[in-house]
């Protein structure tokens, strides 16, 4: 299974979710996260700490990512995609079994999700993911709302902490293994479903 991470924004934690799902993948499967973002964030940080059965590949070009996901030998396959770089999400678009797209709340993440719906090609199985949620406001709770009014599933909430956007500096948080868990939970239903 290919479970491409896009969203054309950046700054709404593709990275976060993807180190984050491959962790929770790897306590069942072997995983490979491949990371298409030239700035290379994934490989960073899971360099500066590993995750015990998650292999990194990196592939920041359309060819590169191409053949990182023609040769997995891996059950499951997290691509983490940058942003503002059409082809190369586009291309990771195509490849995906199923795609999480990670947005926040307010601003012009409406849009910008849009935007990254319209390029998944039909019948791919799509959800969002709210990351860094302040989940006891108005602007939250309106938002989930309006995505549920227009069909749009969110697979799952990530609350705010500063801990979960760490990075390399800290540990996974367990606060980020239980939602990123959930999610996970959620991205299997909505495969099924499909």
């Amino acid at each position: 299974m290919i479970i491409t991470i896009a969203n054309v924004k950046g700054e709404v934690g593709k990275t976060t979710s993807a180190v984050y799902l491959a962790s929770v993948s790897a306590l069942h499967n072997p995983t490979i996260l491949v990371d298409s973002d030239p700035q290379r964030s994934a490989s960073e940080w899971l360099a500066e700490r590993p995750i015990d059965g998650v292999s990194v590949v990196t592939a920041p070009s359309v060819k590169a990512l191409q053949s990182a996901t023609d040769k997995a030998s891996c059950k499951i396959i997290i691509v983490d995609t940058p942003p503002g770089h059409e082809g190369l999400v586009r291309a990771a678009l195509e490849f995906a079994d199923v795609v999480i797209i990670p947005t926040r709340v307010g601003g012009v993440e409406v849009a910008r999700v849009q935007t990254t719906i319209a390029m998944i090609p039909n019948g791919t199985p799509f959800g969002l993911v709210i990351a860094s949620a302040r989940t006891w406001t108005r602007d939250f709770r309106e938002t989930v709302m309006a995505w549920n009014e227009v069909g749009t599933k969110v697979l799952g909430v990530v609350p705010e902490r500063v801990s979960i956007a760490s990075g390399p500096d800290a540990e996974l948080y367990p606060d980020g293994i239980e939602a990123y868990s959930l999610v996970w939970l959620a991205l299997e239903e909505l495969r099924k479903a499909a």
